[in-house]
């Protein structure tokens, strides 16, 4: 008698093998999908739970949200996907430079 464990998907013929391997890959994405909601909805909180204290902050909080709105069909328009590039690199552009007072001076 052998110790080994029995793989049963090889003695499984082919189509229920991929359904198999289709099961778990469907719960694997499922359960990928529910842990970035319950980090979104970490960060969203932390986002949201005191006002930014420069403008790279506020640039961070704002290219999140435009990022969120470019996973929307609503910005599917090729003018916006245009817009939403242009203002998300403006944003990289300016925060990268010298550090602005949040008075604007």
């Amino acid at each position: 008698m052998s110790d080994a464990p029995i793989v049963l998907d090889d003695r499984r013929g082919m189509a229920a093998q991929r359904a198999t391997e289709i099961r778990r890959r469907l719960a694997e994405v499922r359960a990928d999908q529910a842990a970035l909601r319950e980090r979104q909805a970490e960060l969203e909180k932390v986002m949201a739970a005191a006002p930014a204290q420069t403008w790279a902050e506020a640039a961070e909080k704002a290219c999140y949200l435009i990022e969120l709105f470019a996973a929307t069909p609503g910005a599917e328009d090729p003018r916006r996907q245009r817009l939403i590039a242009s203002v998300l690199d403006d944003f990289r552009r300016f925060t990268d430079g010298p550090p602005d007072r949040v008075d604007g001076g």
